[in-house]
């Protein structure tokens, strides 16, 4: 492992396996290595070292927000950085035999998949898309804690325990109540932010949380293309075919929280949306599970959200039915 700063190589490629208290990077060609703490000194290092290196792409993985604030630096500093899905370089390393795992080979093994695959640079979220983001995951959190303590509740017969269990619950609303609040304010003190939303909402179907956990989890959402949105989301239905065989099409991968937001927003658009409905009864009537046709219902309504985003134009059921 170097301690001093390699050779400069413009147009190479360099991975960075980031962790909470050290950045391992490695770059291509030549295979040189750096390490230092994931700190405010540490990073100006790195960027310095990256800065002079001129790579093409740098890749990083998405590791719970730990990455953020490295790849924010690198953005500002005027390196293409591309934040990719872990699974993705596991499955890659797999490819290539690489089955020791150090941070120092996961940093080597970064650089290879930013060779190799070329994923595309993302435009990293501005500090009130960070803040949305944090938000509406903090929303989440305290959704799935409440959740969890009244399933708890439910099954209890110890009232000293009941009566704990009522007081979190009663906390968690007040909590979620202030996130809700919060949420608002942000996007209200946004004219873009609120411009998004009241298009968003336009759509039947599409409340204020989903449009939220749009506009925090999918700022790409009205600059792609309907095949390519679904696929990034993950409702595009992928083959299983090999050879003579031909599997069930399948949606897998993906936005988690857009997902879950996609799916109760289609439950909701399939009763109360003129276009999803007719749309969710034709599969329904041709024999198609439920399940499918509103995963079906998932991939309709994005597309309609983009079109509306991408031409800035409110919902209207002749154009878009």
């Amino acid at each position: 492992m170097s301690e001093q700063a390699p050779p400069r190589q413009a147009g190479g490629y360099v991975g960075i396996d980031v962790a909470k208290g050290m950045l391992d990077a490695a770059a291509l060609p030549g295979g040189a290595v750096w390490r230092v703490a994931n700190d405010d000194a540490g990073r100006a290092q790195l960027v310095a070292w990256v800065v002079d290196l001129a790579p093409t792409l740098v890749a990083l993985e998405a590791t719970g927000g730990y990455e953020a604030p490295v790849a924010a630096e690198l953005a500002a500093a005027g390196i293409a950085v591309a934040v990719v899905n872990p699974r993705q370089v596991r499955a890659f390393a797999a490819a290539l035999g690489r089955t020791a795992k150090t941070d120092t080979l996961d940093a080597a093994v970064l650089a290879r998949f930013a060779e190799a695959v070329r994923p595309s640079p993302r435009p990293l979220p501005d500090a009130l898309a960070q803040e949305l983001a944090a938000l509406v995951e903090r929303r989440r959190q305290l959704v799935a804690m409440h959740t969890a303590e009244t399933n708890r509740l439910s099954v209890m017969r110890v009232e000293a325990v009941r009566r704990q269990i009522r007081a979190h619950l009663d906390w968690l609303e007040c909590q979620k109540r202030d996130v809700d609040d919060a949420l608002r304010q942000a996007i209200e003190h946004s004219p873009l932010w609120r411009a998004k939303e009241d298009l968003l909402r336009s759509v039947p179907g599409i409340g204020p949380t989903t449009a939220c956990v749009l506009l925090a989890e999918l700022p790409e959402l009205g600059t792609l293309s309907a095949k390519q949105l679904a696929a990034l989301v993950g409702v595009a239905p992928l083959n299983r075919d090999s050879g003579t065989l031909r599997g069930r099409r399948t949606t897998w991968g993906g936005r988690a929280g857009v997902r879950a937001a996609l799916y109760m927003a289609a439950l909701t658009a399939s009763r109360s949306n003129p276009a999803i409905r007719a749309f969710y009864r034709r599969l329904c009537d041709r024999g198609k599970p439920k399940k499918l046709a509103l995963t079906a219902c998932m991939h309709k309504l994005l597309t309609i959200l983009n079109a509306i985003l991408r031409h800035q134009t409110p919902w209207q059921v002749p154009a878009l039915a």
